[in-house]
């Protein structure tokens, strides 16, 4: 579907009431391949590959995270639903926090996975333009970015028993624009801004949730996300890193279980 940000591909299935998946810098729909295998038999799940990943078309410029937050809403308009649960990881928790502070309305709930409500410090936006201009050296050479990739998103549980889960993020990571990429990474690290206070005007029920061994955004700068946003729980998974929902799916999928039953009177 078109949007501001260029062609959007969303996966859709299951019925019912919709869930809207949105997953981290680098991965497609696919990481919440088993979130989708869980919950399609009693909701709508919509998994985006969001702007310049996956089948969604090329970025050509930066973004802000208000632009996300509109390429949320146009799936829920597109299949007619008026609001649904939001779960993000790390890029995708930035842009759900920012939806659900933008349009209270259209959230039932929110489950924001790895993500941080804090800019990027120096040290992060210089790791990263490396990682850029080597991967732009290296492009055609060998597929940019992947051993900088499996240090940054998945920590030694799963690098030393999860060989399955190590494949399935290289493969996405490896398909990935170098350009395109390289526009979503400066938006979403580089420019990324301070929403610790817009986080504060979020309502609805939320949960943000960390992986112990996550080296791009640790535990605490998580926890300080969950501080920011009125009423939230905090859980801190063991054993996993930045991507959970790929690296711990069943423990993943029974914690949103749990929170969706536990809102839906107030969702």
């Amino acid at each position: 579907m078109p949007t501001q940000l260029g062609t959007l591909h969303v996966q859709i299935a299951g019925a019912g009431d919709p869930i809207l998946l949105w997953p981290s810098l680098l991965m497609d729909h696919s990481l919440w391949q088993a979130q989708v295998a869980h919950f399609a038999p009693r909701f709508t799940t919509i998994a985006i590959d969001p702007p310049g990943h996956g089948a969604s078309s090329p970025l050509t410029r930066t973004f802000t995270f208000d632009e996300c937050a509109l390429c949320i809403a146009q799936p829920l308009d597109a299949f007619g639903f008026d609001r649904a649960p939001i779960v993000g990881n790390s890029w995708g928790a930035m842009v759900g926090a920012t939806f659900a502070a933008r349009y209270p309305d259209r959230v039932s709930s929110a489950v924001l996975m790895n993500g941080t409500a804090s800019p990027a410090p120096r040290r992060q936006r210089l790791e990263y333009a490396a990682l850029l201009a080597i991967a732009r050296i290296l492009r055609g050479i060998r597929p940019p970015l992947t051993r900088s990739v499996v240090a940054a998103f998945l920590g030694p549980t799963s690098r030393r028993t999860r060989p399955d889960v190590v494949e399935a993020m290289l493969r996405v990571a490896r398909a990935n624009d170098v350009a395109s990429v390289s526009a979503a990474i400066r938006s979403v690290v580089s420019l990324r801004p301070d929403q610790r206070q817009l986080l504060t005007e979020i309502r609805t029920p939320t949960l943000v949730v960390a992986g112990r061994e996550d080296a791009t955004f640790p535990p605490a700068e998580v926890e300080e996300m969950a501080r920011c946003i009125p009423g939230a729980e905090f859980v801190l998974l063991e054993g996993a890193a930045h991507l959970v929902a790929l690296e711990v799916p069943d423990t993943v999928n029974t914690m949103i279980d749990d929170f969706l039953t536990r809102h839906a009177a107030t969702t």
